[in-house]
């Protein structure tokens, strides 16, 4: 049995476009996937965000060298933020904390880490701190 679907010029606009949002979503987390590999710790943050700043200090004290990346003064910040948003499945996706390349997350687990002294290992890993 063969079944034919009748798709009208609508229907394929749609699914061109829903293809074209996909294809713009690829092209954004290629591009964070970029960003997060340039140093051993990146963290995506927004300007005005106070736990991303309170992250920001917290590795500045362990003596980390981080790339910060301030979405919300990036050209293409929007595209990049729901990229982290998709990743963290989180709606506020800031602060993002890549150590090594790998997505580790945004506050909660970065303090649940060194509270209980995984944060240190996992820099240490990825060569951020040799102590």
């Amino acid at each position: 049995m063969v079944f034919a679907a009748v798709v009208s010029e609508e229907d394929l606009s749609c699914v061109e476009l829903e293809l074209h949002k996909d294809t713009q979503f690829c092209q954004e987390m290629e591009r964070v996937n970029n960003l997060a590999s340039e140093s051993a710790v990146v963290i995506f943050s927004k300007s005005s965000c106070c736990m991303c700043h309170a992250i920001e200090r917290l590795f500045s004290e362990l003596g980390v060298k981080t790339v910060v990346h301030e979405i919300d003064e990036m050209a293409n910040g929007k595209e990049i933020e729901k990229a982290l948003s998709r990743l963290t499945g989180r709606s506020k996706p800031v602060p993002a904390v890549f150590i090594g390349g790998r997505l580790i997350g945004s506050t909660d687990e970065i303090m649940s880490l060194h509270l209980g002294g995984d944060l240190i290992t996992l820099l240490r890993d990825a060569g951020a701190i040799w102590l």
